[in-house]
């Protein structure tokens, strides 16, 4: 059998809350069975023939309720996550707070993205092309964004009429049973959204039934593989978000410190867990040495904290204790061959999930680090002698998500910009994230977009409606 990786993070025995700050198992959850599994592919295609005739501006008031739930629960369900997976309480405040963006974008302009459009016909006869739901769908979402990945997803789809099945990661059951519990009061009738803590064997199961039209995937390049081979295999649509190194090119910059302070405070997000963080720093070479100084200070002054009660000057650990062992894996094999280690980049040995934030200069292509994703708080910083080698190096990656230029001169800025090989290219900012703003990669990052008005186009039937002339 085809064994899915569990995105970014390793794979698990079993649904399970693991406290990456203590190293506690906080509860334990069972895998479904095979039957509970076949319960759930039946119940999205029965509520999919119901929910796909209920008008969708009544489809919209449901899905906007599960905003105002989510609104409603921000601080139960924030703690959920901190406990799950170590992000620090106001960031996962901030991610409840996306959750309820999101729905009430897709509430909104739902049913108008979703609206036919008539075309032009040289025929003599009315040309329209509709936008149906095309019916159940799975979703395989990972830990580092427990209710924001979900949102993006389930979102578009329930607004169209589509039916979702959702596999969270192993690590997040209380989150996702949390997410079942809004989902079911909002109003979705039975089945429009159902929960499994489904095995690997089980997701092929599901991927193959005739019932379900389509997957997506948010997680790692392994995973996206996997997944996309057992879609292609049984003829299914997927959208696949995976894995990203974003090039964050610093041209020049006025205040050479500040500049630094929000380059670490973007790679310090989430811990450093994020598919779009700015994993590769191309700096200009008359600005460099300044500019790794201070990343060295604000790296030093940090000390571990606890993500339940954060404070100033302290990080939280990384989701997992294996996860940040494959970190320090990766900024030692970087070290051993010739890189400058100047600061943290160490775990703790207390069995936690800290990861000391590190700072990585000299990083060369035969180390892992220059090629693979570093998804923790590891600054790994280059440095450039002009605009064609900073381009140069930024599209010298197997990824493609994300990436960002800086310039005082904003049109130098934009001019590189545009030459990033990325789904999402953003000038003077480390990234454009809003609900109405579409959200996906190229390369091995993945295919498909999430968000905006083309997180409506993914899996629906473009249906062209043709009515001749009598």
């Amino acid at each position: 059998m085809l064994q899915i990786p569990s995105g970014n993070h390793p794979s698990q025995p079993s649904y399970r809350v693991l406290n990456p700050a203590t190293g506690e198992i906080l509860e334990t959850f069972s895998m479904a069975t095979d039957a509970e599994v076949h319960h759930a592919i039946v119940a999205a295609d029965e509520a999919f023939r119901s929910w796909r005739e209920t008008p969708i501006d009544e489809r919209s008031k449901v899905v906007n309720r599960i905003g105002e739930l989510f609104a409603e629960r921000t601080e139960e369900l924030a703690a959920i996550i901190t406990s799950e997976m170590g992000k620090p309480i106001d960031e996962a405040r901030d991610e409840v707070a996306f959750c309820v963006d999101i729905f009430n974008y897709f509430a909104t302009e739902g049913p108008t993205l979703a609206s036919d459009q008539e075309i032009k016909s040289y025929s003599g006869g009315r040309a329209i092309i509709q936008k149906r739901p095309v019916g159940p769908l799975l979703g395989i979402m990972p830990w580092n964004y427990p209710y924001y990945q979900v949102a993006r997803f389930a979102a578009p789809n329930l607004v169209l009429g589509n039916t979702v099945i959702l596999k969270h990661a192993e690590s997040c059951p209380r989150s996702a049973l949390a997410i079942q519990k809004i989902m079911d009061e909002a109003g979705l009738p039975h089945g429009a959204y159902v929960n499994v803590f489904a095995t690997h064997s089980q997701v092929a199961e599901i991927i193959a039934d005739p019932r379900i039209q389509g997957v997506s995937v948010t997680g790692s390049e392994r995973a996206g593989a996997a997944i996309g081979e057992l879609a292609g295999k049984n003829l299914k649509k997927a959208v696949l978000e995976l894995g990203g190194s974003d090039p964050y090119v610093i041209l020049d910059a006025d205040d050479i410190d500040q500049a630094a302070e929000n380059a670490w405070a973007r790679r310090m997000e989430n811990t450093g867990q994020a598919c779009n963080s700015n994993k590769r720093l191309i700096v200009m070479a008359d600005i460099y040495e300044p500019f790794v100084a201070k990343l060295k200070e604000l790296a030093q002054a940090l000390r571990p904290g606890n993500p339940a009660m954060p404070e100033s000057g302290t990080y939280a650990p990384l989701s997992s204790k294996a996860a940040a062992d494959g970190v320090c894996a990766l900024v030692n094999d970087a070290v051993d061959k010739g890189a400058t280690l100047h600061a943290g980049g160490h775990v703790l040995d207390d069995g936690s999930a800290y990861f000391a934030p590190a700072v990585l200069t000299g990083v060369t292509p035969n180390m892992r680090a220059y090629s693979e994703e570093i998804f923790g708080p590891v600054a790994v910083v280059y440095k450039v002698a002009s605009d064609q080698e900073a381009i140069e190096l930024a599209n010298d990656s197997a990824y493609g998500l994300g990436g960002a230029v800086f310039s005082t001169d904003t049109e130098r800025a934009r001019k590189l910009a545009e030459r990033l090989d990325v789904g999402m290219s953003s000038v003077n900012v480390h990234s454009a994230e809003r609900a109405e703003l579409p959200f996906g990669g190229v390369k091995r990052s993945g295919f498909g977009r999430e968000l905006g008005p083309l997180g409506m186009d993914e899996f629906v039937n473009k249906r062209l409606l043709y009515i001749a002339d009598q």
